[in-house]
């Protein structure tokens, strides 16, 4: 699971839609606090044609003591947008997997949306 989860925040730091869908399920997908629940693909271009760049900094990835298959993974997100801001954030993003593939199912990032609102709004409407 770890390395399902950093292989997903490389790809997303790269904005490789391909590459992130690749480790999901064909149905998986990504909530996020500002766009909602999309397919994966879909999550990460949207992402990707917002950026000029992005760079994560993962501090831990924290696989469940519970029995569940399920990851959290505790990042720094530093966003550049293509309007020239830039915003920087702490993420705990909750990553479900699928018992039957072991690929990640979906998605559910968590982070407090007060700090990046002022930057991203214009962005994400």
């Amino acid at each position: 699971m770890q390395h399902a989860v950093r292989s997903y925040l490389k790809a997303l730091e790269a904005g490789d839609a391909d590459k992130a869908s690749a480790l999901f399920i064909p149905s998986g997908w990504v909530e996020s606090p500002f766009l909602g629940k999309l397919p994966v693909k879909a999550f990460v271009r949207k992402v990707a044609d917002s950026s000029s760049g992005a760079k994560l900094s993962v501090h831990d990835v924290l696989v469940s003591a519970e029995g569940h298959l399920r990851a959290v993974a505790y990042y720094e997100y530093d966003w550049s947008l293509k309007d020239g801001s830039r915003v920087s954030f702490d993420c705990a993003d909750v990553f479900n997997f699928d018992p039957d593939t072991g690929r990640i199912a979906s998605i559910v990032l968590v982070y407090d949306t007060h700090p990046v609102r002022g930057v991203v709004q214009k962005t994400y409407p």
